[in-house]
């Protein structure tokens, strides 16, 4: 790959570590938000939900009007919107009566940047001229991982120096990393996957099958993550009764860290490894890691399959990315826009799904978790029927 591109590439890895500030970092102040501004358990969990459905929103407009705004254009406004986002979340709260409606500001702005990184950074790095591009895009969903364990590492460290009562000078410090971002990709090329004229439109995309083959499949990758990741810490405490601090770095923080360590094997050696294949060993691994935590003797060997389920997941979330691309290389953006939307639905509907279930068992949680071995087995057996497809059927014109 040329030089030139290198500085996209690098600017694409800081536009998922800035998704990964914007998605994680509020849930580590929900505790010092309810206390400060006085607000109820729903409200806060409604801000998690906020923040999603705001992107969900993103991805269906970017699927129809990014391309005709420009890439350039879109990924710094997704950028400057993050930053500026990021630094409302402390300051936007004391500007009106009601704090509340302060942070859903906040969230509004940095959750519509969050959303059109989410849309644009994978095509934006499809298109470089490069080639092992699964590898490339595993490589480059990893730093949404790295990014998530920075932010956890990085604020427990802020508030044990500093103290949580400085929390805004923290999402300032936070907001740092989009901003500069900005001018990285300001100054480097970006091409475009597909051209305008030459992309489908989106009514041919909802006639293919097998575009809904792959949306079917997003779902499932972002379920089989988000039900395991949201529940980690929870499970964590729960079951060895450690302080809230242990819980999320035994929790969602070692979920995190294997997660990138499999995005970032698959990046440095997926040109050796066929991507169809390590998917479906993925899903059975992570129906297993399920089985684990599920049916384990002992609360630690639990704890291993939550590991284990961060390590299965890795791939899926990109490497479906990258199959689409592969078989449906006309899709453009639209395709990219609506496939980030099935995984969002899934990263909403997963965790869903596992207190809901938990819930009719009586709170029992280990329930929940056996009902979401669901979504690694239709993905494993959904990949399992493209496999059989030659990627010139897949790529052909819906009839």
């Amino acid at each position: 790959m040329e030089s030139k591109y290198k500085r996209t590439l690098y600017a694409s890895y800081l536009g998922y570590v800035t998704q990964a500030i914007v998605n994680n970092l509020a849930p580590l102040l929900f505790v010092t938000f309810q206390k400060e501004f006085k607000i109820t358990v729903a409200q806060i969990g409604f801000l998690v939900t906020y923040n999603f459905a705001v992107q969900m929103l993103v991805d269906i407009l970017a699927a129809k009007y990014v391309e005709k705004i420009g890439y350039k254009v879109s990924i710094l406004a997704a950028h400057l919107l993050s930053a500026v986002g990021l630094v409302g979340l402390g300051i936007f709260p004391g500007l009106t009566d009601n704090p509340y409606f302060g942070l859903l500001a906040a969230i509004t702005v940095y959750a519509v940047g969050g959303g059109l990184i989410e849309v644009l950074v994978s095509p934006i790095v499809q298109a470089l001229p490069m080639d092992e591009k699964s590898s490339a895009m595993s490589l480059l969903h990893s730093f949404y991982c790295w990014g998530h364990v920075m932010v956890v590492l990085g604020s427990t460290a802020f508030f044990l120096l500093a103290g949580i009562g400085n929390w805004r000078i923290l999402t300032a410090l936070w907001a740092l990393i989009p901003f500069v971002n900005i001018f990285v990709y300001a100054g480097a090329p970006i091409r475009v996957l597909v051209e305008e004229n030459k992309a489908l439109p989106m009514r041919k995309l909802f006639r293919m099958k097998l575009f809904w083959l792959f949306f079917l499949l997003m779902i499932c990758s972002g379920a089989a993550e988000q039900a395991m990741s949201q529940w980690a810490s929870y499970f964590a405490e729960s079951g060895l009764s450690v302080s809230k601090t242990m819980g999320d770095l035994l929790g969602p923080c070692m979920f995190a860290v294997l997660m990138g360590v499999s995005r970032t094997f698959y990046g440095i050696k997926g040109e050796k490894i066929p991507l169809r294949s390590f998917i479906i060993f993925s899903s059975i691994l992570c129906a297993g890691s399920y089985l684990l935590a599920v049916f384990a003797p002992h609360p630690v060997i639990s704890l291993i399959g939550c590991g284990l389920c961060g390590l299965s997941v890795g791939i899926m979330w990109p490497g479906v990315f990258s199959l689409a691309a592969d078989y449906c290389p006309s899709g453009g953006t639209a395709m990219f826009a609506l496939l980030a939307l099935a995984g969002d639905v899934g990263c909403s509907g997963g965790p869903s799904v596992v207190g809901g279930i938990s819930g009719v068992f009586g709170g029992n949680l280990k329930a929940g978790l056996l009902a979401a071995i669901v979504f690694p087995v239709v993905l494993m057996l959904s990949v399992n029927m493209l496999h059989k497809k030659s990627s010139t059927e897949a790529a052909s014109q819906p009839s």
